[in-house]
């Protein structure tokens, strides 16, 4: 080589790792993401994507905020202290009814994981009409009235949830609340073998685990909210082949969190096709799509939760799903 392409080629070189590491040295953008619950393995993607640094990959430098029973999210979403918010169908169709300017832009779990516990000797769930069921305050305006309209479940049968399993155990006759990743763990490990109804499974329609942003920040920082919903989905896929790198980081910011009820939940997502199933199988996790909105609209309205003139569209975009293609 002469000297002067010699000169040349070394001039490209320089130009191109000077171009490379300005690349590297862009600053990434940060994101604060709410969850609704104490870390867990039902968080476990979001957790993955920042310790694989995929979120990094994509440019944003992601802090995951713990919810919790004393955390209102949707609060502090609209007030500006967190940019991304865990959100659930139900509770955003109601916030936007009261003028909140919120969205749901991507879901996590194509199936709400909520489930109904029974002893059992129950057969199916129909056979628990008569039977006290122990269900929390909040399933009052979502899975309760479904309930009630579905299978005749009656406002008599209620008893308190206190979020513990003991009174379920100590009552043959009772069916109780709970998430199909957690709580049947607890009832297992106290020697009953329980008889567990999925109701999504079931008909039961809402997305759960949403991403849900205000009406501002999607009009001024869209992008980088897109970047999230894919590298949350990769973070996902990434998790349920391989959960260890998320549960670290999941039980620093939860010491308290076992690590055969984080496997327990794994193995239950993955079984029920939690995240991975529905239209995620053919669109990528974190999809929706306006039929599945559609049919929660509808049962909300039948359940006298929302009124008929309602546009569900205003609770929902699927403006940012449209270049995210993470195939489970």
């Amino acid at each position: 080589m002469s000297r002067k392409r010699l000169l040349q080629a070394l001039v490209v070189a320089a130009l191109g790792f000077g171009c490379a590491v300005a690349a590297t040295a862009q600053p990434l953008e940060r994101i604060v993401f709410t969850t609704n619950w104490y870390a867990e393995a039902e968080h476990g993607g979001f957790y993955q994507a920042a310790a694989r640094g995929i979120y990094r990959k994509h440019g944003l430098d992601v802090e995951i905020r713990m919810g919790g029973p004393q955390v209102n999210g949707l609060q502090l979403l609209v007030a500006g202290q967190t940019d991304l918010f865990m959100g659930y169908d139900v509770q955003t169709v109601q916030a936007v009814r009261q003028g909140l300017p919120v969205v749901t832009v991507a879901a996590t779990f194509q199936k709400d994981p909520a489930v109904i516990i029974a002893h059992p000797d129950v057969k199916t769930i129909a056979d628990l009409k008569d039977r006290p069921i122990f269900i929390s305050p909040a399933s009052h305006t979502t899975f309760w009235p479904w309930l009630k309209v579905r299978y005749g479940f009656t406002d008599a049968q209620q008893r308190p949830y206190s979020f513990s399993v003991q009174p379920f155990l100590a009552d043959k006759r009772a069916a109780q609340q709970g998430y199909v990743t957690s709580e049947p763990y607890s009832v297992q490990k106290a020697g009953v073998k329980p008889k567990v109804f999925l109701l999504a499974d079931l008909g039961y329609p809402p997305y759960a685990e949403t991403i849900v942003v205000t009406r501002r920040t999607l009009g001024a920082r869209g992008d980088a909210v897109r970047r999230f919903i894919v590298a949350s989905a990769e973070g996902w896929k990434s998790y349920l082949a391989d959960p260890a790198p998320g549960n670290a980081l999941v039980k620093q910011d939860n010491p308290q969190m076992e690590d055969a009820l984080i496997a327990f939940g794994v193995a239950r997502m993955k079984e029920h096709k939690i995240v991975t199933g529905g239209d995620a199988a053919r669109h990528g996790i974190m999809t929706m799509s306006d039929a599945r909105w559609q049919r929660t609209f509808e049962f909300m309205r039948e359940a006298g939760l929302v009124e008929a003139g309602f546009d569900i569209r205003k609770a929902y975009t699927l403006d940012l799903l449209k270049d995210v293609t993470v195939l489970p």
